[in-house]
């Protein structure tokens, strides 16, 4: 489930939750009226959101407080650690409808991964002939669901956990976009990064050129399918045109997105263990290489949607 510190919101796009997935003594608890149950029960198979994606989970416990119900749920198969409180909104129904809606979720993922996959990143080699289908894949469908060990955990630092929060803020509740062109953008800030290590290093490794490509690639499929909140999609259209790579006008703010989704899209990729973890410890250093950098690499202030319209409707005019 990669870094549980950090939820989906409704916009499809990365937010950090408030952490409050654990119960405590101070949580206020009422009495439930049996003639008000809640729409899910005590051992009910059900299907739990985690970091954007629905996994299969079991209800423990179903309490009902203050701000409403709320149910203790467990992935069977996975350790304990990962079970946690959740609320109403973050479960769905255990039924064909739902796992369907998933199901082309799932698809959509896939295309993204493969597209980060094809740069020069090793998938894990497959014995199976082309055309032939794997023994198993037409069975039960809920195996579909990505297995906990296959995500990366990528730890994002505290400083850039609260950039999200404040990118969050500036676009969903105070109406404010990015201006755009950003610099340094993605590019930039990604030779910046092999300068770096080069200057510590001595020398740039294969491997780090590697992944900078790689996080381009994946950057440039996901920012229109995954990264974009609503209030941004019109601007999205008039920036990229003519083929015009989003690595070249967006910037830190919008890649640092991307490592809140990379978990599950590497969940995806297939890619060979040994490769998963060497690859963790390189986004971990680039994570840290942002942070390093991020009053340099961040904006301290987003403009106003209505000045933004102003402005294209100025020189539309």
């Amino acid at each position: 489930m990669g870094s549980s510190n950090i939820q989906p919101n409704h916009d499809n796009s990365a937010t950090v939750s408030d952490g409050s997935t654990t119960k405590t003594d101070s949580d206020s608890e009422t009495d439930v009226d049996e003639e008000c149950p809640g729409p899910f029960e005590v051992g009910e198979k059900v299907l739990a959101f985690h970091n954007h994606l629905p996994y299969e989970a079991k209800v423990i416990k179903a309490e009902y407080q203050l701000n409403g119900w709320k149910y203790f749920v467990h992935y069977p198969g996975w350790n304990k650690y990962w079970d946690e409180w959740v609320g109403v909104k973050r479960l769905m129904k255990h039924n064909d409808e739902n796992v369907q809606q998933f199901l082309k979720k799932k698809q959509d993922l896939e295309k993204t991964a493969k597209a980060g996959r094809a740069s020069h990143i090793k998938p894990k080699s497959s014995s199976v002939p082309r055309g032939k289908k794997r023994k198993g894949d037409s069975l039960n469908k809920e195996k579909d669901l990505v297995p906990l060990e296959k995500f990366v955990n990528l730890q994002i630092p505290p400083m850039l956990k609260k950039q999200l929060v404040d990118d969050c803020e500036f676009i969903t509740h105070l109406g404010k976009l990015v201006k755009l062109p950003r610099k340094p953008n993605v590019d930039n800030i990604m030779k910046k990064y092999l300068d770096y290590r080069l200057k510590k290093d001595g020398l740039i490794s294969e491997a780090v050129v590697e992944i900078t490509k790689g996080l381009c690639c994946y950057f440039n499929k996901a920012l229109p399918v995954m990264l974009l909140y609503k209030s941004e999609r019109e601007q999205y259209a008039d920036a990229i045109k003519d083929d015009v790579s989003p690595s070249t006008i967006y910037g830190a703010e919008h890649l640092l997105r991307l490592f809140v989704k990379l978990p599950e899209l590497l969940g995806y990729a297939n890619i060979e263990e040994d490769t998963l973890m060497e690859l963790q410890q390189r986004l971990v250093d680039f994570l840290k290489f942002l942070q390093k950098n991020q009053s340099t690499f961040f904006l301290s202030t987003y403009h106003v949607l209505e000045d933004t319209e102003t402005c294209r409707n100025r020189r539309d005019g």
